[in-house]
């Protein structure tokens, strides 16, 4: 008995270890919650960085696309800090402009996944019926499909096409890979709009006289940002590693555009001369990658609506 009144205290919802203070906004907890997981934090410093050397790509020391034929598979020096490549050209100029291709085409494919996988999702997840089911075997029909030697077979039609020009391939390149992967979206957001359509602000609205657009932009899409915004940061992940893929086989970014993937074909040939050609633009894959991933679990986290009220 005499430790009832611990056990309550404990137990209470308000007590201070469990109160959220009226002061902090939903940005404040969600960043607070963010910054606990440490390895999302250094990941999200790490991924930062890699964005600002892309976006500063300009500023590198030599044109990427400059052949000296002078100064082939040099090793690192005053002039050329990563030494150069098979034809002559910078290594560290070619990195970071492939770095601001490899995370131009991620993010594109990504919004492209996401406009469509968000749409999809909301239509069958809200209506549900016949909608739903026609939009989930269309879901299907795309989940059936074999992506990579889909990617393969578009790609080599791109390569020839009139459209690669324009960036190398970029654009074109990047709706493709949003076109064949937005099925898990639409599942994601499906499954949320699925749980929110019948709750009481829902209900609420709708007996006001709100209509169906309204209902979904403004009181239920909100609700699937958290799930949308995680899913995002992995289709990132994902397209990156698909564009280096279909660069490295010859069926992405076309030279002379530099990609982190291209870089690895051009660099096989010379595996055991100069290791470092494979070595730094799969380093910069790599770090890209795990850095998204771990930023997406932070995410996951610090979305979760049952973990806000214990951030302190």
């Amino acid at each position: 008995m005499a430790n009832t009144p611990t056990t309550l205290k404990a137990q209470d919802p308000l007590s201070p270890d469990n109160q959220v203070f009226r002061g902090d906004s939903m940005l404040r907890l969600i960043v607070r919650r963010f910054v606990r997981h440490r390895l999302a934090a250094g990941s999200a410093i790490i991924l930062i960085i890699l964005t600002l050397m892309s976006l500063f790509a300009f500023l590198s020391p030599h044109d990427p696309a400059r052949i000296n034929e002078a100064n082939r598979l040099e090793t690192a020096s005053s002039t050329y800090l990563l030494g150069t490549d098979m034809l002559g050209r910078d290594v560290l100029s070619r990195l970071l402009h492939g770095g601001r291709v490899s995370l131009a085409v991620g993010l594109l494919a990504t919004g492209v996944a996401l406009m469509i996988g968000t749409t999809v999702g909301s239509l069958a997840g809200f209506y549900g019926g016949t909608i739903d089911n026609m939009l989930m075997r269309v879901v299907d029909v795309f989940l059936s499909f074999p992506s990579l030697f889909v990617l393969i077979v578009l790609g080599s039609i791109l390569r020839g096409s009139e459209y690669a020009h324009l960036g190398g391939g970029l654009l074109p390149l990047a709706v493709i890979i949003g076109v064949l992967s937005w099925m898990t979206v639409a599942r994601v957001v499906r499954a949320t709009f699925l749980s929110l359509r019948e709750v009481e602000f829902v209900d609420a609205a709708r007996s006001m006289g709100a209509g169906t657009r309204r209902i979904i932009l403004r009181h239920i899409l909100p609700g699937a940002v958290g799930p949308i915004v995680v899913q995002g940061t992995l289709q990132v992940a994902w397209s990156i590693l698909t564009e280096s893929g279909l660069s490295y086989l010859g069926f992405g970014i076309q030279p002379p555009t530099p990609s982190w993937g291209n870089m690895l074909n051009d660099a096989q040939s010379f595996m055991l001369r100069l290791p470092t050609l494979a070595i730094l633009p799969g380093l910069m894959i790599f770090l890209t990658v795990m850095s998204i991933n771990y930023v997406g679990d932070g995410l996951r986290d610090a979305l979760d609506p049952r973990s806000r009220t214990t951030v302190r």
